[in-house]
């Protein structure tokens, strides 16, 4: 599921500006999200009556006929569960925001180090932060972004993770590694094989071919499954 970011702010050039370092955040957290402008209350609400799917919304206070805290408290009147952050120009609005439940307020100019911590905390508000394959390397902890894996392949008494930028070899065991992941994202397509779902180019009778023309091989016993479970995660994507 997409995560859905709405800024609404009746200054284009601060939207244009928000938006920019909300893109930059989506891109330096590896996020499947979409972003939304809107430049007036109006404008978001009328979206909103028929999408409401927005998670993480970056309001203005400051805007034209209905302003942005006026926007918050019907929101929340409506049930809205949505991360609000606040962005002002002036701090005496903030008090306000207690009404509303708001996630945080940020001053303009905006500027990337406040805005980044403030939604990763909004990501993990919505139960949306990405999930990571946690693992004990040498004694030290190491996490991964389930995202970045191509394949992990069982060596015994290691597995070997494929990512999009390193190989890992690491004492695992296969089916401990599996309960992490993400079922519908990872397929086992051989007894020594998981497969990344988003990386599948093609499923042939013997083997699968990943982006980057990497193959690795599939179990004619489990051919079936893998075709039903690639052809289930492009349909929810």
């Amino acid at each position: 599921m997409k995560l859905h970011i709405a800024i609404c702010d009746d200054e284009k050039a601060q939207s244009n500006h928000v938006t920019a370092l909300a893109q930059a955040w989506i891109r330096a957290r590896k996020l499947d999200a979409v972003i939304s402008v809107y430049d007036s209350a109006e404008a978001f609400l009328f979206a909103y009556g028929a999408d409401k799917s927005c998670a993480i919304l970056l309001l203005d206070i400051q805007m034209k006929q209905i302003d942005g805290v006026t926007l918050a408290k019907r929101l929340r009147a409506e049930g809205g569960q949505m991360q609000i952050v606040f962005i002002t120009g002036f701090p005496d609005f903030m008090a306000e925001g207690y009404d509303v439940s708001a996630l945080h307020y940020l001053m303009k100019p905006v500027k990337e180090e406040k805005l980044f911590p403030v939604l990763d905390t909004a990501l993990a508000r919505v139960g949306m932060a990405e999930p990571v394959l946690l693992l004990n390397t040498a004694g030290e902890p190491l996490r991964l972004l389930q995202r970045d894996i191509l394949y992990i392949e069982a060596l015994w008494p290691a597995v070997k993770i494929v990512t999009t930028n390193e190989t890992r070899e690491i004492k695992a065991n296969l089916a401990e590694i599996t309960e992490q992941l993400d079922p519908a994202a990872f397929v086992q397509c051989h007894r020594s094989y998981i497969a990344g779902l988003r990386y599948v180019k093609q499923i042939t009778r013997a083997e699968l071919i990943l982006d980057g023309n990497v193959t690795i091989p599939l179990s004619r016993r489990l051919y079936h499954n893998v075709h039903q479970a690639f052809f289930n995660f492009y349909k929810r994507m």
